[in-house]
Protein backbone atom coordinates (compact mmCIF):
# COMPACT_ATOMS: atom_id res chain seq x y z
CA UNK A 1 0.00 0.00 0.00
CA UNK A 2 1.01 3.62 -0.31
CA UNK A 3 2.86 4.77 2.80
CA UNK A 4 2.44 8.30 4.11
CA UNK A 5 6.20 8.71 4.01
CA UNK A 6 6.04 8.36 0.22
CA UNK A 7 3.93 11.46 -0.20
CA UNK A 8 5.15 13.89 2.44
CA UNK A 9 6.74 17.15 1.39
CA UNK A 10 10.48 16.61 1.58
CA UNK A 11 12.05 19.57 3.32
CA UNK A 12 8.87 21.63 2.91
CA UNK A 13 6.86 22.58 -0.14
CA UNK A 14 8.79 24.50 -2.83
CA UNK A 15 8.73 28.25 -2.25
CA UNK A 16 7.20 29.00 -5.66
CA UNK A 17 3.98 27.08 -4.94
CA UNK A 18 0.88 29.15 -4.33
CA UNK A 19 -1.25 28.53 -1.25
CA UNK A 20 -3.95 27.13 -3.54
CA UNK A 21 -1.59 24.55 -5.02
CA UNK A 22 -0.16 23.67 -1.60
CA UNK A 23 -3.67 23.01 -0.32
CA UNK A 24 -4.57 20.94 -3.39
CA UNK A 25 -1.46 18.78 -3.04
CA UNK A 26 -2.19 18.27 0.65
CA UNK A 27 -5.75 17.24 -0.17
CA UNK A 28 -4.43 14.70 -2.67
CA UNK A 29 -1.85 13.43 -0.19
CA UNK A 30 -4.58 12.74 2.38
CA UNK A 31 -6.92 11.10 -0.10
CA UNK A 32 -7.85 7.44 0.33
CA UNK A 33 -5.73 4.66 -1.14
CA UNK A 34 -7.61 2.09 -3.26
CA UNK A 35 -7.93 -1.49 -2.04
CA UNK A 36 -5.18 -3.44 -3.81
CA UNK A 37 -6.39 -6.81 -2.55
CA UNK A 38 -9.55 -6.66 -4.65
CA UNK A 39 -9.98 -8.75 -7.80
CA UNK A 40 -8.75 -7.07 -10.99
CA UNK A 41 -12.24 -6.20 -12.20
CA UNK A 42 -12.74 -4.09 -9.05
CA UNK A 43 -9.49 -2.17 -9.55
CA UNK A 44 -8.85 0.93 -11.64
CA UNK A 45 -5.39 0.74 -13.20
CA UNK A 46 -3.84 3.79 -14.85
CA UNK A 47 -1.63 3.12 -17.86
CA UNK A 48 0.89 5.90 -18.40
CA UNK A 49 3.62 6.88 -20.83
CA UNK A 50 5.73 9.99 -21.28
CA UNK A 51 7.74 11.83 -23.90
CA UNK A 52 11.03 13.50 -23.01
CA UNK A 53 13.85 15.45 -24.59
CA UNK A 54 16.25 12.57 -23.96
CA UNK A 55 16.68 9.34 -22.05
CA UNK A 56 18.27 10.69 -18.84
CA UNK A 57 15.70 11.42 -16.10
CA UNK A 58 18.27 13.28 -14.04
CA UNK A 59 19.00 15.90 -16.71
CA UNK A 60 16.62 15.76 -19.69
CA UNK A 61 13.21 17.42 -19.76
CA UNK A 62 9.75 15.87 -19.37
CA UNK A 63 7.65 16.96 -22.36
CA UNK A 64 4.41 14.96 -22.20
CA UNK A 65 2.39 12.69 -19.94
CA UNK A 66 -0.37 10.52 -21.39
CA UNK A 67 -2.63 8.24 -19.36
CA UNK A 68 -5.65 5.99 -19.76
CA UNK A 69 -7.52 3.82 -17.28
CA UNK A 70 -8.28 0.12 -17.45
CA UNK A 71 -11.07 -0.97 -15.12
CA UNK A 72 -14.37 -2.83 -14.99
CA UNK A 73 -13.04 -6.32 -15.71
CA UNK A 74 -10.10 -5.07 -17.74
CA UNK A 75 -12.02 -2.74 -20.04
CA UNK A 76 -10.22 0.26 -21.50
CA UNK A 77 -12.31 3.36 -20.80
CA UNK A 78 -11.77 5.85 -23.68
CA UNK A 79 -13.49 8.69 -21.83
CA UNK A 80 -11.16 8.27 -18.86
CA UNK A 81 -7.93 9.27 -20.56
CA UNK A 82 -5.76 12.36 -20.48
CA UNK A 83 -2.84 14.05 -22.17
CA UNK A 84 -0.58 16.81 -20.84
CA UNK A 85 1.88 18.78 -22.97
CA UNK A 86 4.65 20.64 -21.14
CA UNK A 87 6.75 21.51 -24.19
CA UNK A 88 5.58 25.13 -24.38
CA UNK A 89 5.89 25.89 -20.67
CA UNK A 90 8.84 27.65 -19.06
CA UNK A 91 10.29 26.37 -15.83
CA UNK A 92 8.74 29.15 -13.74
CA UNK A 93 5.27 28.86 -15.30
CA UNK A 94 2.66 27.93 -12.64
CA UNK A 95 0.69 26.17 -15.39
CA UNK A 96 3.34 23.45 -15.22
CA UNK A 97 2.56 22.84 -11.56
CA UNK A 98 -1.18 22.83 -12.21
CA UNK A 99 -0.77 20.23 -14.95
CA UNK A 100 1.36 18.01 -12.74
CA UNK A 101 -1.29 18.31 -10.04
CA UNK A 102 -3.98 17.41 -12.59
CA UNK A 103 -2.22 14.12 -13.29
CA UNK A 104 -2.02 13.34 -9.57
CA UNK A 105 -5.73 13.98 -9.20
CA UNK A 106 -6.49 11.89 -12.26
CA UNK A 107 -4.36 8.93 -11.16
CA UNK A 108 -5.82 9.12 -7.64
CA UNK A 109 -3.18 6.74 -6.20
CA UNK A 110 -4.20 3.90 -8.51
CA UNK A 111 -1.56 1.35 -9.53
CA UNK A 112 0.38 2.75 -12.49
CA UNK A 113 1.19 0.55 -15.49
CA UNK A 114 3.94 1.39 -17.97
CA UNK A 115 6.73 -0.08 -20.05
CA UNK A 116 10.14 0.35 -18.38
CA UNK A 117 9.54 2.00 -15.00
CA UNK A 118 13.10 3.36 -14.52
CA UNK A 119 12.57 5.64 -17.53
CA UNK A 120 8.97 6.72 -16.98
CA UNK A 121 9.10 6.71 -13.20
CA UNK A 122 12.44 8.49 -13.17
CA UNK A 123 11.12 11.48 -15.08
CA UNK A 124 7.93 11.66 -13.05
CA UNK A 125 9.74 11.39 -9.73
CA UNK A 126 12.12 14.20 -10.62
CA UNK A 127 9.30 16.47 -11.86
CA UNK A 128 7.19 15.96 -8.75
CA UNK A 129 10.10 16.43 -6.39
CA UNK A 130 11.29 19.63 -8.04
CA UNK A 131 7.90 21.19 -8.80
CA UNK A 132 5.59 19.99 -6.03
CA UNK A 133 7.97 18.77 -3.34
CA UNK A 134 6.58 15.22 -3.47
CA UNK A 135 8.56 12.00 -3.25
CA UNK A 136 6.50 10.33 -5.97
CA UNK A 137 6.63 6.56 -5.45
CA UNK A 138 3.38 4.98 -6.66
CA UNK A 139 2.78 1.27 -6.98
CA UNK A 140 4.13 0.32 -10.41
CA UNK A 141 3.38 -2.54 -12.79
CA UNK A 142 6.27 -2.77 -15.28
CA UNK A 143 5.18 -4.52 -18.47
CA UNK A 144 8.77 -4.71 -19.74
CA UNK A 145 9.62 -7.32 -17.09
CA UNK A 146 6.16 -8.73 -16.42
CA UNK A 147 5.37 -9.76 -20.00
CA UNK A 148 8.23 -12.32 -20.18
CA UNK A 149 7.04 -13.67 -16.83
CA UNK A 150 3.43 -14.06 -17.95
CA UNK A 151 4.17 -15.17 -21.53
CA UNK A 152 7.25 -17.36 -21.05
CA UNK A 153 6.45 -19.33 -24.20
CA UNK A 154 6.91 -16.12 -26.22
CA UNK A 155 10.09 -14.80 -24.63
CA UNK A 156 12.23 -15.43 -21.54
CA UNK A 157 14.05 -12.11 -21.71
CA UNK A 158 13.53 -8.37 -21.90
CA UNK A 159 12.26 -7.27 -25.31
CA UNK A 160 11.39 -4.00 -27.00
CA UNK A 161 7.81 -2.76 -26.92
CA UNK A 162 7.64 -3.22 -30.70
CA UNK A 163 8.40 -6.93 -30.23
CA UNK A 164 5.29 -7.38 -28.09
CA UNK A 165 3.14 -5.18 -30.28
CA UNK A 166 4.03 -7.28 -33.32
CA UNK A 167 3.54 -10.50 -31.36
CA UNK A 168 0.01 -9.50 -30.32
CA UNK A 169 -0.88 -8.14 -33.75
CA UNK A 170 -0.95 -4.53 -32.58
CA UNK A 171 2.14 -3.22 -34.32
CA UNK A 172 2.65 -1.70 -37.73
CA UNK A 173 6.41 -2.04 -37.65
CA UNK A 174 8.88 -0.13 -35.52
CA UNK A 175 8.49 3.60 -35.53
CA UNK A 176 8.09 6.68 -33.43
CA UNK A 177 4.71 7.09 -31.72
CA UNK A 178 3.53 9.86 -29.46
CA UNK A 179 2.89 9.26 -25.77
CA UNK A 180 -0.88 8.94 -26.18
CA UNK A 181 -0.58 6.35 -28.96
CA UNK A 182 1.85 4.36 -26.84
CA UNK A 183 -0.43 4.56 -23.82
CA UNK A 184 -3.42 3.17 -25.71
CA UNK A 185 -1.30 0.35 -27.13
CA UNK A 186 0.08 -0.44 -23.68
CA UNK A 187 -3.47 -0.52 -22.33
CA UNK A 188 -4.46 -3.13 -24.91
CA UNK A 189 -1.43 -5.26 -24.04
CA UNK A 190 -2.27 -4.89 -20.38
CA UNK A 191 -5.79 -6.19 -21.01
CA UNK A 192 -4.28 -9.37 -22.48
CA UNK A 193 -1.84 -9.65 -19.59
CA UNK A 194 -4.67 -9.47 -17.03
CA UNK A 195 -6.34 -12.48 -18.64
CA UNK A 196 -3.10 -14.46 -18.44
CA UNK A 197 -2.42 -13.29 -14.88
CA UNK A 198 -5.84 -14.46 -13.72
CA UNK A 199 -5.15 -17.86 -15.25
CA UNK A 200 -1.97 -18.08 -13.19
CA UNK A 201 -3.75 -17.20 -9.95
CA UNK A 202 -2.41 -13.64 -9.90
CA UNK A 203 -5.90 -12.30 -9.43
CA UNK A 204 -5.48 -9.10 -7.41
CA UNK A 205 -3.64 -5.83 -7.89
CA UNK A 206 -1.41 -6.60 -4.91
CA UNK A 207 -0.34 -9.94 -6.40
CA UNK A 208 0.29 -8.31 -9.79
CA UNK A 209 2.43 -5.57 -8.26
CA UNK A 210 4.39 -8.16 -6.28
CA UNK A 211 4.87 -10.29 -9.39
CA UNK A 212 6.11 -7.25 -11.31
CA UNK A 213 8.68 -6.49 -8.61
CA UNK A 214 9.80 -10.11 -8.40
CA UNK A 215 10.11 -10.41 -12.19
CA UNK A 216 12.19 -7.25 -12.38
CA UNK A 217 14.49 -8.34 -9.56
CA UNK A 218 15.00 -11.90 -10.78
CA UNK A 219 15.60 -11.00 -14.42
CA UNK A 220 17.96 -8.16 -13.51
CA UNK A 221 20.04 -10.35 -11.22
CA UNK A 222 20.15 -13.61 -13.21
Amino acid sequence: MFGLKDFLFKGGAPAHLSEELRAAVETWRKSAVPAFDEAHFHVRYVVVDIASSGLKPESDELLEIAAASVQQAGILVPDDAGYLDFSGLRGDDPALDRQLLAFLQYAAKAPLVTYHVPYVGGFLQRAYKERLGINFQPQWVDLAWLLPSMFEEKSHSLQTLDYWLDLFGLGEGAGRRDAMDNTLLLARIFQMLLVRANGKGIDTARKLIDESRASSFLRRTH
